[in-house]
């Protein structure tokens, strides 16, 4: 591949490469995650959403949940009623990082660590 044809060329900062947008899109230790919930359950509610993360607080899943809306990764839709009911879905934008998400998954558990290493081979010298 040629430098111009890299996607963080030599001497452009990394935030203003598509690698870089993307990874302020879906960076951090939770966006991934409900992304992923997202994508398995179609239609989540904010306590769902609590209860499938898990080691989440409620204050960084609204705050995690807020900056994935206003980057149009996350659609919030909110029902006039009482107790008030918001449920979110993947926008078309959202759902179209899945494919990236079960490419990073995959190569995740293909090269983890807990996995035993191959053997070293030994050079002599």
């Amino acid at each position: 591949m040629r430098e111009t044809e890299t996607c963080v060329p030599t001497g452009v900062n990394p935030q203003d490469t598509g690698f870089g947008y993307t990874l302020s899109l879906i960076g951090g230790k939770y966006k991934m995650i409900i992304l992923y919930w997202l994508s398995e359950n179609k239609v989540m509610r904010h306590n769902e959403l609590k209860r499938s993360i898990g080691s989440i607080s409620f204050k960084t899943l609204s705050i995690m949940l807020k900056e994935l809306e206003a980057d149009d990764l996350i659609v919030r839709t909110e029902y006039p009623q009482i107790p008030p009911k918001v449920e979110y879905t993947l926008s078309e934008r959202g759902l179209s990082l899945i494919p990236v998400l079960h490419l990073l998954c995959e190569w995740g558990e293909k090269n983890s660590m807990s996995k035993p290493a191959p053997e070293a081979v030994l050079l002599e010298a």
